[in-house]
């Protein structure tokens, strides 16, 4: 049974700490993280190798968006396979559109067969939105050209992309 904390990325403190069993997929610890935290689980969402310094690594998505059978996806994976040693670290992205972000950590691993998930301890509420990661057009649409700067000024005369001398540059 593996003990796992996830903390997602907001203003608040908000934890949820898990009873899984360590030779479930991703999927499920994909499904149970989204459950926890009263999201239903069917946005796309994407696990994210990580090391001791939180860096983002290599992606395990929760489809294969490859060539049939080339790609990884959650349910390829055991969470033991990616989770070996008390502390290692996942980074978990839920909703693209959104942004939820959630630091994953296996806390303690026990020799008990767990059947189900176990949610063990709730700290925090879920804000309503994810005011931390989320793109809003409204902001980029309500700039006007001034904002912009003068980041522009050098197309006026452009023409072809030929005409560019790329010594100047």
């Amino acid at each position: 049974m593996y003990k796992i904390r996830a903390i997602l990325d907001s203003e608040e403190d908000v934890i949820r700490t898990l009873h899984i069993n360590e030779k479930s997929s991703l999927e499920d610890l994909h499904f149970s993280i989204a459950k926890a935290f009263g999201f239903d689980g069917h946005e796309m969402a994407s696990f994210y190798l990580s090391d001791d310094k939180w860096s983002q690594n290599d992606e395990i998505p929760l489809f294969n968006m490859s060539e049939i059978g080339e790609g990884v996806s959650m349910s390829n994976y055991v969470i033991s396979d990616v989770l070996k040693a008390k502390n290692n670290k996942l980074i978990y992205v839920y909703d693209f559109f959104n942004m939820w972000t959630f630091y994953i950590e296996m806390i303690d691993f026990k020799d008990i067969l767990v059947e189900e998930v176990k949610l063990i301890l709730s700290v925090g509420e879920v804000p309503e939105e994810n005011s931390n990661n989320k793109f809003d057009i409204q902001d980029l649409s309500s700039k006007s050209e001034e904002d912009f700067g003068d980041q522009f000024d050098d197309f006026e005369n452009f023409t072809n992309i030929d005409d560019i001398d790329l010594d100047k540059l």
